[in-house]
Order: structure tokens, then sequence, then C-alpha cells
């Protein structure tokens, strides 16, 4: 073998070696984005969201669900991207939770005061 032979073979195996070393990372990020994705739809269920935003959750699940298999199929690009989709549906509904129930908090504490209010014009009144 020649120089040149020797040269074209040592790019040949760093070009082998970056290709392996690429799709080695690949399925990393995919595999802690699906972890993520699993943690954030559970902290959405653990909010209240599968009441309070059930379109959101089912949309999180299904793309997890799709996240899994595409994990599963070795098809990490679409796992890692249907990840991250379904943190971002999950992220939605634990926050339409919230909001739905600090609306609602709100609602109770509005009328507790109107009670409130109303009570001690009763008294006022029945003073005077």
């Amino acid at each position: 073998m020649n120089t040149t032979q020797h040269h074209l073979a040592a790019l040949c195996a760093i070009a082998a070696l970056l290709g392996l070393s690429a799709c080695a990372s690949n399925k990393t990020p995919a595999t802690a984005d699906v972890a993520v994705s699993r943690a954030a739809v559970a902290n959405a269920t653990s909010a209240g969201a599968a009441d309070l935003a059930p379109a959101e959750m089912q949309s999180a699940r299904d793309k997890l669900m799709r996240a899994n298999q595409a994990l599963a199929a070795k098809d990490y690009k679409t796992a890692q991207d249907l990840a991250n989709q379904a943190s971002a549906d999950a992220q939605l509904a634990q926050s339409k939770a919230s909001s739905a129930k600090a609306t609602t908090a709100a609602d109770e504490l509005q009328q507790s005061i109107r009670t409130l209010r109303e009570e001690l014009n009763r008294s006022t009144n029945t003073t005077q």
C-alpha cells in the first residue's frame, strides 16, 4: 500500500467512526427526550389536566405513544420530534389546568366577598 492508499483508508476509517458516533449520539437525546416527555405527561396528569384540558392531554399521550414506537423502531429523529411535541402538549395542558383552577378559586373568593358584604350590610341595617 502506498501513502495515498493509507491516507484514503485513514479518511474512510475516520468517516466511519464519525458516522457511528452520530448514530449513537442521536439515540441518547431521543431516549432522554422521551423520558422528559413521559415526566411532563405525568406532571400534567397530576395537575388534573386530564379533566381540565382533555384534548391537549390526549394529544400529548398519543404523541408520547408514537415517540415510544419510533424509539423502538430506532427512528431516533422521529422519536425526538414526537417527544418534544408531546412535552409541549403536556405543558400546555398543565397550564390550562392551572389556569382553570385559578379561575375557579378567584370566582369562589369573589362569591365569598359578596356574601360577606351582604352580611355586613344586613348587620349594619339592623343596628340602625
